[in-house]
């Protein structure tokens, strides 16, 4: 049974779809309601690492409070970035998944079968 972790936003129809093929998986789910129990910076910094992409590509960057908080602005710094997800937890691209060491967006949910 492999064990994998869900940052999971259960209102996102995404989310729960891919909560439910992790589930038809027998996957042993620890589930992270990130905007109640936010992220810190550590666990950030190793999503993004995991996933080995740039803080604005985990970001969700349609949101008004992208926009509001101006960070398009190419001259903001990883740190800053991490630093607005972790203020704005809605920001975060969803559902992440991290399993065997990896992770995935599951967007769409099927990502998530490449790791488990």
């Amino acid at each position: 049974m492999t064990n994998v972790k869900i940052y999971h936003n259960s209102r996102c129809s995404k989310s729960r779809q891919t909560l439910a093929l992790l589930e038809e998986n027998n996957c042993n789910i620890e589930v992270i309601e990130y905007l109640k129990t936010p992220v810190t910076a550590a666990e950030l910094e190793d999503i993004i690492a995991k996933l080995a992409v740039a803080p604005r590509e985990m970001m969700r960057v349609k949101e008004a409070e992208y926009k509001d908080q101006g960070l398009s602005d190419e001259s903001l710094t990883q740190a800053q970035l991490i630093q607005a997800m972790i203020a704005t937890p809605k920001l975060i691209e969803r559902p992440i998944v991290i399993a065997n060491n990896k992770a995935v967006i599951g967007r769409p949910p099927e990502n998530v079968l490449t790791i488990i």
